[in-house]
């Protein structure tokens, strides 16, 4: 039986200042440990139910991990998702260095996302479009967040998401900047090139003025019927469907 102080510790991990701290992140889910596993995280804990540590013996000896049975009510008081009949793994953060685009690369930049479900749907459409690369405002919702790693399927293993200072990162590319703004070009008019970077903005306010003025082309997804806008995540998925056509 699992004790009442490891229970607490891993609950703890749900908050940002506790995983800042001890520097490592929960994953539920028997999908989502499967890839993280697979992944080139380092994997410390994982807890399962018995039929889940029975069906996953290969794979739990791939590291080094430390494993312990528990019930279905031990993962769901430890975690954050509402029902977890499987597993919960214990790995650790990753150090928050910046990535190198190839000229030929594209790289997505996230300027104040706020919502952990609609940073999880970015990550997972960036690989879904084959974009490894995210970069994000520091204020962005925390990739390690539960929600933004539920919310992603798995996808948080195959992408390096680098948090800095947008405007000095970006003033020092030397390539296409592409911003999403109302009154840009026309997506479906816009010749992508081979490379460059992609800017999304915060789901209320868009792309910061200076971050903006940066930009080198303004695209716009066009409006046909009468709502209002598009949530940030959809937004991102047509317009990376686009640069991946027309690239």
């Amino acid at each position: 039986m699992i004790a009442k102080a490891k229970i607490k510790f891993i609950k703890s991990l749900q908050i940002k200042k506790y995983r800042t701290q001890e520097q490592c992140f929960i994953v539920e889910g028997a999908k989502s440990i499967s890839e993280l596993i697979e992944s080139d995280f380092v994997v410390r804990e994982v807890y399962g139910t018995k039929a889940y540590l029975e069906s996953h013996t290969h794979l739990l000896g791939k590291q080094k991990i430390y494993v312990d049975e528990v019930s279905v009510n031990d993962l769901q008081s430890m975690g954050s998702f509402k029902t977890n009949d499987s597993a919960l793994a214990i790995a650790e953060m990753k150090a928050n260095r910046q990535p190198i685009l190839a000229d030929n690369e594209f790289g997505l930049v996230l300027d104040d996302i706020r919502d952990p479900g609609n940073m999880g749907t970015i990550i997972r459409t960036a690989d879904w479009y084959g974009i490894s690369k995210i970069i994000a405002s520091p204020d962005s919702v925390d990739v390690y967040n539960p929600k933004v790693i539920a919310a992603s399927m798995g996808s948080f293993t195959r992408t390096t998401i680098f948090y800095t200072d947008l405007v000095p990162y970006v003033s020092n590319y030397k390539g296409n900047v592409y911003g999403a703004f109302l009154d840009g070009e026309n997506i479906y008019a816009t010749q992508f090139n081979t490379g460059g970077l992609i800017v999304m903005g915060n789901e209320s306010n868009g792309i910061s003025r200076e971050l903006g003025s940066l930009v080198t082309k303004r695209i716009t997804i066009p409006r046909i019927g009468k709502a209002e806008s598009l949530n940030v995540a959809t937004a991102t998925a047509i317009i990376l469907d686009n640069v991946r056509r027309k690239g």
